[in-house]
């Protein structure tokens, strides 16, 4: 049976003990007991399985007759390949599936099923760089933050989750399994028990989450805890753990109720941490300690974000950067306009808000 999380039927012979499909289990049971996490064994049996489909629809079922030619007919089969809303798979999808099959490939030469690794050489597709889809403002992300309603005790716990995801820039499932343990209120900090890469790390919380975070563990969680408490912070109303869509359903909605024309949820708040700290001058490894970066390359992409200073500096160097303001009225009565401008820049602020505004909802 393949794991939780991978719903789609495997297609091919599920009782060739020498079948790729039988191999492919094999290698996914090293890969557990080796210690990865269960996403990263989900999401090997799932690109693994789309490639036994693949290979089965062409007659290849065994180990033994994986190629070069192969695995190039596959890695251009998924440049052509589309998704069931008709859209080409990213870059990053084919790249990820691809190196799902090198690991695969690898496996099998170094337990000599195969003579050598027939993936070895193949050149991945180029990721683009992409910037976070949505990211807050501070009046935005404190409209976001006041939606809940406080006077129900549901409303406090969500308050609670979305100021600690603000104040720490922690993920989605590192929420989802903080323990009271882990928080110390007089250092200020949490500790994120493997997050990413199985890894540890301390992160700094703020006051104000720290304050949320007290008032739902005073006031709400006691009400909440049925049967032996097991410490974990954020629990439901039958007492077990929030569990992650139930997170993304949450942020999702109040996100949505908000009004802002943004869309996303657990992880804006980790990108809107990252930007708005970078714009109020953090270095960018502080940023990435924070997160849990491996790379400093993966926390520089909030940088191309962080426009703050470019901002100030071309508003300053740049000679069209700025509308003329109007002076004060003069004795005849009248306003002058330098280099031919008629309004002032509040005016066509004002005009381009309103233009901004009837896009969006032309858009919707």
């Amino acid at each position: 049976m393949p794991p939780k999380g991978w719903r789609k039927p495997i297609v091919g012979d599920v009782d060739d003990p020498d079948g790729l499909i039988a191999w492919s289990r094999r290698h996914v049971d090293d890969l557990r007991v080796r210690g990865y996490s269960e996403r990263t064994l989900i999401t090997t049996t799932g690109c693994l399985a789309q490639f036994t489909e693949w290979a089965f629809h062409r007659g290849i079922s065994r180990p033994t007759e994986l190629t070069k030619p192969v695995i190039e007919s596959y890695r251009k089969a998924l440049f052509h390949a589309s998704k069931p809303d008709g859209d080409s798979l990213r870059s990053s999808s084919q790249r990820a599936r691809l190196q799902k099959l090198r690991g695969f490939c690898k496996w099998l030469a170094r337990d000599d099923v195969l003579p050598f690794n027939p993936a070895g050489e193949i050149e991945f597709p180029r990721v683009e760089r992409r910037l976070p889809g949505t990211i807050f403002s501070e009046k935005e992300a404190e409209q976001v933050l006041a939606i809940p309603d406080l006077d129900d005790p549901i409303g406090i716990r969500d308050r609670a989750m979305m100021e600690v995801l603000y104040s720490t820039g922690i993920r989605r499932a590192e929420l989802a399994a903080l323990r009271i343990a882990d928080v110390d209120t007089e250092r200020g900090t949490a500790i994120v028990r493997l997050g990413k890469g199985k890894k540890d790390r301390v992160v700094p919380i703020g006051e104000r989450g720290l304050m949320w975070l007290g008032r739902y563990l005073d006031e709400v969680r006691p009400a909440l805890v049925v049967g032996p408490d097991r410490g974990v912070v954020f629990v439901e109303k039958t007492g077990k753990p929030v569990e992650l869509a139930r997170l993304t359903q949450l942020m999702r909605r109040y996100i949505d109720r908000a009004g802002l024309g943004k869309t996303g949820a657990c992880h804006v708040f980790r990108h809107t941490m990252a930007t708005l700290m970078l714009e109020h001058g953090a270095d960018v490894r502080v940023i990435q300690e924070i997160l849990g970066h491996a790379e400093l390359s993966t926390t520089e992409i909030y940088t191309r974000v962080s426009i703050g200073h470019l901002k100030t500096v071309h508003d300053r160097t740049h000679p069209g950067a700025k509308l003329a303001r109007a002076p004060a009225v003069a004795e005849a009565g009248t306003t002058i306009a330098s280099a031919g401008d008629e309004a002032t820049a509040e005016d066509y602020s004002a005009k381009t808000a309103a233009s901004v505004s009837a896009l969006k909802t032309r858009s919707t």
